[in-house]
């Protein structure tokens, strides 16, 4: 196939990728759906590719993790786009289901990619403990991480020292949750409450709510966090993407002000997750 008939395919990107990964019909074509999962996916690179330029720029290597990987899309895009021809970088893809895992390692070795990408199949828990992961990461993504996988994936990061993160997190019911459960205790004795009184308003507060909690425990541990749009409403509406830097040490304002919001919205029972040292 020519690629030039595709302007939006990128010089040396593999076809048989794009296809694998349903971005490129099996006529190697571009269709309504797949040109937009496209831009949505070059869109995140153009975060992404000068965090990798910074750290093999001041390090001469790079490893990133991407957690909740999925059928690592965003790993093997990455690569393809940026890494596959670079020395001493690596790219892991952390996934619970051990037959997506599978199915990735596969189209790594079939791509001539396995040299610089691996994939297991474990936990939080078990990615945080291997030995299989270096120590220090440089870079921690989540891409459409449902619910806690987004906390999971940031407390992965803090445990490696990771130098970046880049975080796009999906559903987010939890904090929703005991809003609803905790509702008779609260309307009415606050003018706050009003903010998570009807049904809809209790899903999105409590969604916003959970990323304010999540980028102040990124400050909190010494990160300069940015939030931005990854696309247009038009694309997706769970569009914010996370990205922090490591930058410092403990930051007591920070947590200070996470316990507050803690406290005041009645969310003390998530200390443990929002608010940890």
């Amino acid at each position: 196939m020519n690629q030039a008939l595709i302007p939006e395919i990128k010089p040396e990107q593999s076809i048989e990728l794009l296809k694998e990964l349903h971005i490129l019909t099996r006529e190697g074509k571009l269709n309504q759906d797949t040109r937009r999962k496209l831009k949505q996916v070059y869109h995140l690179y153009q975060f992404i590719e000068p965090l990798m330029a910074d750290v093999i720029e001041h390090k001469n290597s790079l490893n990133l993790v991407d957690h909740g990987a999925g059928k690592s899309y965003l790993g093997f895009i990455l690569y393809d786009l940026y890494l596959k021809n670079k020395a001493n970088v690596h790219v892991y893809g952390i996934e619970t289901r051990a037959d997506l895992v599978k199915k990735s390692q596969h189209l790594a070795e079939r791509l001539g990619f396995a040299q610089g990408m691996s994939f297991k199949a474990m936990s939080v828990e078990e990615s945080m403990a291997t030995q299989d992961i270096p120590d220090k990461v440089d870079i921690v993504t989540a891409l459409h991480a449902c619910n806690t996988a987004t906390d999971d994936a940031i407390r992965f990061g803090l445990a490696r020292h990771a130098r970046y993160m880049v975080l796009v997190p999906c559903c987010q019911a939890e904090v929703a949750s005991i809003f609803r459960k905790t509702k008779g205790q609260t309307l009415g004795k606050t003018p706050l409450s009003e903010l998570w009184r009807h049904p809809i308003h209790t899903r999105e507060f409590g969604s916003h709510l959970t990323n304010v909690l999540r980028c102040l425990q990124l400050e909190a541990r010494g990160y300069q966090v940015t939030v931005t749009e990854l696309v247009g409403w038009e694309h997706s509406m769970k569009n914010e993407l996370i990205i922090a830097k490591k930058v410092g040490g403990f930051k007591r304002s920070a947590r200070e002000r996470q316990l507050a919001i803690l406290e005041q919205y009645h969310l003390l029972a998530l200390k443990e997750r929002f608010a940890y040292d």
